[in-house]
């Protein structure tokens, strides 16, 4: 029996046509595409593939074989006021658009915080409007909209690892667990015992893997009192300080998991009377403009954004060409500065 033989059974996809064929999606895509570098035994397997699965070619897929929209979406899944706290998100935007301008193809930004927007981004994307998709800040619980676009076969790369979609989209990330634990490791390195942590949303991967990195350096020491649930925000940040000053007064260093939620922690130190980093050392994550703004200066893990959104941007364009999707790790460095006691001013 066909995939599609049964009334109401689901719409074969492009990996259910790449399963039967015995290839792989971007051999699909390729022949989708026109049929370019695509051996003729391929072809072949492909053609027959999409006759035994009834796979019907959806619209944005026939839209890409004849023509192109030069235009890819940087879709972010945050509220409108975290785009602007946030100078991450710019950051990104900034490198993929001049990235993208490299092959003449423009950035369109797409938010998608409520649910309101998240339908109209989803109706846009999949009309065939965008060659591709720059997912930024996604979350595993309540957003759907990764599914949905995943499914309509728009080409779609995360920055970060996108929870739940391992294996079915490609992205490129910063290694959170291991700059976590060389944070840590650091911290202990200065002498600090207590070392409380303010995680980020336990929904994204960049706060799954920085809290493993925590808890795998922090090891038998681990104590769940020295950690506060943060998401990303300072308020929150400033929220997670009271928390944690109040179960682990005893704490002697602090390692938030952003530098926005690490400022907060400064904030509410500073009211509490608490020296920084005389009394408590304060350490960050992401190394953005907040963490020089800071009195006194973060020190914090460096992700590198301008590569992050370079190759994010290199390996969309392939998979739209119908190549295959790749994912990158990429490795993140720690800079001292005054929140631990460095007093060498890096770059």
């Amino acid at each position: 029996m066909s995939v599609t033989s049964a009334r109401g059974s689901k719409r074969p996809t492009i990996d259910d046509v790449a399963r039967t064929a015995g290839v792989s999606r971007g051999t699909v895509s390729r022949v989708l595409n026109g049929g370019h570098w695509v051996s003729p035994d391929a072809l072949s397997a492909v053609e027959l593939a999409i006759k035994k699965t009834g796979y019907r070619i959806n619209p944005h897929a026939r839209s890409l074989a004849t023509s192109k929209a030069n235009t890819v979406a940087f879709l972010l899944s945050e509220t409108q006021e975290r785009l602007f706290e946030d100078p991450n998100f710019s950051i990104l935007m900034r490198g993929a658009s001049e990235a993208l301008g490299d092959h003449d193809v423009s950035l369109v930004l797409i938010m998608a915080g409520t649910k309101d927007e998240q339908r109209r981004a989803r109706e846009f994307i999949t009309a065939g409007h965008v060659d591709g998709v720059l997912l930024v800040s996604s979350h595993a619980r309540g957003q759907s909209i990764v599914g949905e676009i995943h499914r309509s076969g728009v080409p779609m790369i995360a920055c970060g690892i996108p929870l739940g979609y391992e294996g079915k989209i490609g992205y490129v990330a910063a290694d959170d667990a291991a700059g976590a634990r060389e944070m840590v490791a650091y911290l202990r390195g200065l002498g600090r015992t207590r070392i409380a942590t303010i995680t980020g949303p336990m929904d994204t991967s960049g706060g799954v893997g920085r809290l493993r990195g925590y808890r795998e350096e922090m090891g038998d020491d681990f104590d769940e009192r020295l950690t506060a649930p943060g998401d990303y925000s300072r308020e929150s940040g400033r929220d997670a300080m009271r928390q944690l000053l109040v179960q682990a007064p005893d704490l002697d260093a602090v390692f938030a998991a952003n530098d926005l939620m690490a400022a907060g922690a400064l904030d509410v130190l500073r009211t509490a009377g608490k020296r920084v980093p005389e009394d408590v050392a304060v350490a960050g994550f992401d190394d953005s403009p907040v963490a020089t703004a800071t009195d006194p200066a973060l020190t914090t893990m460096r992700q590198p954004f301008a590569r992050i959104s370079h190759e994010m941007v290199r390996i969309l364009l392939g998979v739209i060409r119908g190549e295959d999707p790749a994912s990158i790790i990429l490795p993140t460095r720690l800079v001292g500065r005054a929140s631990t006691g460095h007093t060498a001013n890096p770059s």
